[in-house]
């Protein structure tokens, strides 16, 4: 049986939807992004209905995600007095489970949440294409433009060269790693 899906841009904590509307709510790699979380996951659990469940995935610590680790690392040392810290602070930022769990309590949730960690592998044809992809395709590149003597090209070259000198110059593979969170109403 198909059924119709239908998308809809939405500010998860103020959700345009009546209570208990839905079976199941999924958001990946989005709630690190929320800027107050217990307020949208009480926003997800309105929306439920009874018995329902919200699923999502968080990145892990940064440590655990090699590719990120290594351009973190490398904008660290090029920028040493004001490093850019946007990797750290948010999409891998929000990696502990307790605080995820603490999140969920005071959005409304009373079931401890199931959190599996998932370890894989990502692979990219060269270091220079997530060098690009971290220094220019996120909200890093403003916090590298705004640094004293900030050149996203001259960072995002740094990048490519520490992800070059830890995984190799041609494709490459590291290890990469989430969490994934399930937790019914």
């Amino acid at each position: 049986m198909r059924r119709p899906v239908t998308w809809q841009q939405a500010d998860a904590q103020q959700l345009p939807f009546d209570d208990a509307s839905f079976d199941l709510i999924v958001c990946q790699f989005g709630v690190m992004f929320f800027p107050d979380k217990p307020r949208a996951l009480a926003e997800a659990k309105r929306v439920l209905r009874p018995g329902g469940t919200l699923l999502f995935n968080v990145w892990d610590r940064i440590e655990d995600n090699e590719f990120a680790d290594t351009v973190a690392a490398a904008l660290g040392k090029l920028y040493a007095a004001d490093p850019p810290r946007f990797l750290q602070r948010v999409p891998y930022g929000y990696c502990d489970a307790d605080a995820i769990a603490r999140d969920l309590a005071e959005g409304g949730f009373e079931a401890r949440p199931l959190i599996d960690t998932l370890a894989k592998r990502s692979r990219a044809g060269s270091a220079q294409e997530p060098a690009v992809a971290f220094c220019q395709g996120t909200p890093m590149r403003a916090e590298i433009e705004a640094r004293s003597g900030g050149n996203l090209d001259e960072a995002t070259a740094a990048c490519a060269a520490a992800l070059a000198a830890r995984f190799g110059d041609s494709a490459i593979d590291g290890k990469l790693q989430a969490h994934v969170v399930a937790v019914q109403r």
